[in-house]
């Protein structure tokens, strides 16, 4: 029986897929980072009141039966103050990513992240 040894250019070949599969992984990592250009649509009874970048601060306020303050930062958008019953919005937090929404029940407010371009890396639901 012939017993194999480890060369010096087995190292080489092992340094050369290691450096390659490192390469792919961060070239992937930055495209998935990059992902689709998103806006922030904000709608009352299901008309369009506003369409703003994900990408830009900015603060939208939305009138009716009670009034909600809609804040865009860092790339997040969430309910910065409301005077509903209960204030759920406000408790609700922040969403980033595309098809993620909030809303405000009592003012019949909906706030929903979409997509300029579908990202084909998105994930369409959780399970579990």
């Amino acid at each position: 029986m012939t017993r194999l040894t480890f060369r010096r250019g087995d190292a080489v070949v092992i340094a050369a897929i290691l450096a390659a599969s490192i390469a792919l992984t961060a070239a992937f990592v930055l495209s998935a980072r990059r992902g689709a250009a998103a806006s922030v649509e904000i709608r009352q009874n299901g008309e369009v009141l506003a369409v703003l970048p994900l990408d830009e601060d900015a603060e939208f306020t939305v009138g009716g039966a009670y009034t909600n303050v809609i804040e865009v930062r860092g790339g997040e958008v969430f309910f910065a103050e409301s005077d509903c019953p209960g204030q759920d919005c406000v408790h609700s937090g922040a969403v980033s990513a595309a098809g993620r929404s909030l809303v405000c029940l009592p003012n019949r407010v909906e706030v929903r992240i979409t997509a300029d371009s579908p990202d084909e890396n998105a994930v369409d639901g959780v399970a579990g």
